[in-house]
């Protein structure tokens, strides 16, 4: 998950707050904030830096009625007597008695051999590790796309699984800064669907140092330069993802202007 800190304190109206401090990828902070807002939280107030905003939240800290913790307590302690009670009844008896079949094991005299699992859950063949996986062959992706926190970790296990693999989507830009002191090479977040930087689901996807040519423009409308909101045709090929930044690396194969 995207990297929190969290603290208690006393606003000057005397009710008592939680605090979190967020880190949230610049040009999708709205994704953030409108997510710990559904939660409960207020922002307080953001710090903008290079590559990542700091966002600020509390809320008010729940009161528990003292009655409500005694009760816990005793249901805890009442437990704890009922589970002694039993192990010393079942006399720690715990062999298995039950046995597998040949039909159970895979590989075996009887058994059935396993089969490579599809991205959809059904078996495949060799070849399907040379397809495109697009929204339309792979539930894999569908659910990579549809993901409502980027930092997700569904977003880290499909990058391990899939590592190398060509995809192909449709997305928009939500952040474009040129990279380091370079004027024509650029880092470039592109999310899932047609929202641009009010985008609110999907990885956050990034084409990390590249030129407009390394891109692969394709397609019958080539601009002359591309910025944020614009509507992109996306296929590339699946690279790391970094935990601690929540961003998923992807080299463009081809890319369309929608």
């Amino acid at each position: 998950m995207n990297p929190i800190r969290d603290w208690g304190g006393m606003a000057d109206d005397g009710v008592q707050y939680e605090f979190k401090s967020v880190q949230a990828i610049r040009g999708i902070e709205d994704r953030s904030i409108a997510k710990w807002q559904k939660a409960g939280w207020e922002l307080v107030d953001r710090n903008q830096g290079t590559l990542r905003t700091t966002l600020n939240f509390r809320r008010p800290k729940p009161r528990i009625p003292w009655v409500l913790v005694a009760v816990a307590a005793g249901v805890v302690l009442l437990l704890a007597i009922v589970g002694g009670i039993v192990g010393a009844l079942q006399g720690g008896d715990d062999t298995d008695r039950t046995a597998k079949s040949p039909s159970d094991v895979t590989g075996v005299a009887g058994g059935k051999p396993s089969e490579t699992p599809k991205p959809d859950g059904s078996a495949s063949s060799g070849s399907d590790a040379e397809q495109v996986m697009t929204v339309e062959n792979s539930k894999d992706l569908v659910a990579l796309l549809a993901v409502r926190d980027y930092c997700d970790e569904k977003v880290g296990t499909f990058a391990a699984k899939y590592a190398g693999r060509t995809v192909e989507f449709d997305g928009s830009i939500t952040s474009m800064q040129n990279h380091g002191d370079y004027d024509t090479r650029y880092d470039i977040l592109v999310a899932p669907g047609d929202k641009g930087p009010k985008s609110v689901v999907g990885p956050g996807f990034k084409f990390e140092d590249v030129s407009v040519s390394d891109l692969h423009l394709t397609g019958a409308n080539i601009p002359n330069s591309i910025g944020v909101g614009d509507l992109l045709h996306v296929v590339a090929r699946v690279g790391a993802y970094s935990q601690n930044q929540c961003l998923f690396f992807i080299e463009p194969v081809s890319t369309t202007i929608r």
